[in-house]
């Protein structure tokens, strides 16, 4: 039997996570990893998620433990319509769906939008968890160049002119413009405001995936896509980055016609996100952790960014040629090595140093870019933070002399 004649096309072309893969790599203990881009264990609200779990049970486990609406449990929704008003984001309850987590958002915006060789717009580099999704609809995504503030519009009109011109018309355009994972650069309130016209003018619409928001560290919050053009934008967020990941909840929010198709379409994956942890979630917001929680997590990234980038700064600033972002928040920096340079083939010898990190070349549609890495500050302790940036300097230097001969 040929077994991979039994696969479906869009199976075939699947590819396993590079950072799922490189965290096999780096998960042992002796090895400093800069490379997911995990919370810290001590912000977790285990108390209280313990006391929440204790009293769904008690009170309402025959509803908790159940089959759910597939919206979402009503009361949730109306915690995150709570939450997106404080944000200066309008919200209605109705047209928000609870998910699993903006994972599963953004492989409901490739099922429900994406048809086999349809183009999107991503940034260039750009989320991978994004690329999997769109690729595993067969979906085709293309770049457009970022710089310190984020997808550049001039760039964005000659990309979409020269795929309509192709006959290639893109289905939406896809940002994260909070702390962009993986650059960590923010798109500014003025330029947000130039991509919403370019896309209105284009009949484009507009996927904001917002996984970082609430983790500001310095500057202004910018107003969300959402709020400045509700009619064209649709809204990924999630708990994992806020509260906790091993839970597995997010929410989406945009115009009835697309959340009704997107709950149609969740119908046929899963039915339902379990009710069980949403419950616990509702209860943990009514105690008020999420806010006591986030302001002791932003204070504890926030110390851990400083460090990493006086740390850069201490070990690699010598270097000829190199640069990296300063983000105002979220949980990543992007480092690009002078020219001649290569992550992708420095990655193995790193983990023999004992440090690891995330090769640029994995947040590309086309893989191009070899100089960069991207950096978690949020999950080392700060002696790790100092330690291993110090072993990537040692690295940094050896290769470059390699180089120069």
């Amino acid at each position: 039997m040929d077994r991979e004649m039994l696969f479906a096309a869009r199976a075939k072309g699947m590819k396993r996570s590079v950072i799922r893969e490189l965290l096999k790599l780096t998960s042992k203990p002796d090895i400093i990893s800069f490379a997911g881009g995990l919370p810290a264990p001590e912000t977790f609200p285990v108390s209280e998620i313990a006391l929440a779990a204790n009293r769904v049970l008690w009170e309402e486990a025959a509803k908790a433990l159940q089959y759910g609406e597939t919206e979402g449990d009503a009361r949730l929704r109306k915690d995150l319509a709570a939450i997106m008003d404080a944000d200066g984001t309008p919200a209605d309850p109705s047209n928000i769906l609870i998910t699993v987590a903006s994972q599963q958002g953004l492989d409901l915006v490739g099922k429900i939008f994406l048809d086999p060789g349809d183009t999107c717009i991503v940034g260039r580099p750009t989320y991978l968890g994004a690329l999997q999704a769109f690729r595993s609809y067969q979906g085709q995504a293309v770049g457009v160049e970022l710089d310190d503030n984020g997808m550049r519009p001039d760039l964005l009109t000659e990309t979409l002119k020269r795929l309509e011109e192709e006959g290639r018309r893109p289905k939406f355009i896809y940002v994260i413009p909070d702390f962009q994972n993986p650059a960590g650069v923010t798109i500014p309130e003025a330029r947000r405001r130039e991509i919403i016209r370019i896309a209105r003018e284009g009949g484009y619409l507009i996927i904001e995936d917002t996984p970082y928001r609430q983790l500001r560290y310095t500057g202004r919050d910018e107003p969300t896509f959402q709020s400045m053009a509700p009619d064209d934008v649709l809204s990924l967020y999630t708990f994992s980055k806020i509260l906790l990941p091993g839970f597995r909840l997010g929410w989406a929010y945009g115009p009835d016609w697309i959340i009704d198709k997107m709950v149609m379409a969740k119908q046929g994956m899963d039915l339902c996100t379990p009710p069980f942890n949403q419950a616990i979630t509702h209860y943990v917001m009514a105690t008020g952790a999420l806010e006591k929680g986030l302001k002791k997590t932003v204070e504890l990234y926030s110390r851990r960014r400083e460090l990493m980038l006086s740390c850069l700064d201490n070990y690699l600033l010598d270097v000829p040629g190199i640069k990296w972002t300063k983000p105002e928040g979220g949980l990543f920096l992007w480092l690009t090595l002078p020219e001649g340079m290569n992550t992708d083939d420095m990655f193995h010898a790193a983990v023999e140093e004992k440090v690891a990190y995330v090769p640029g070349s994995a947040f590309y549609p086309d893989e191009d870019d070899h100089r960069s890495m991207r950096l978690n500050f949020s999950y080392a302790s700060e002696a790790q933070i100092c330690e291993g940036v110090k072993r990537l300097g040692i690295l940094v230097h050896k290769k470059l002399k390699e180089i120069q001969g």
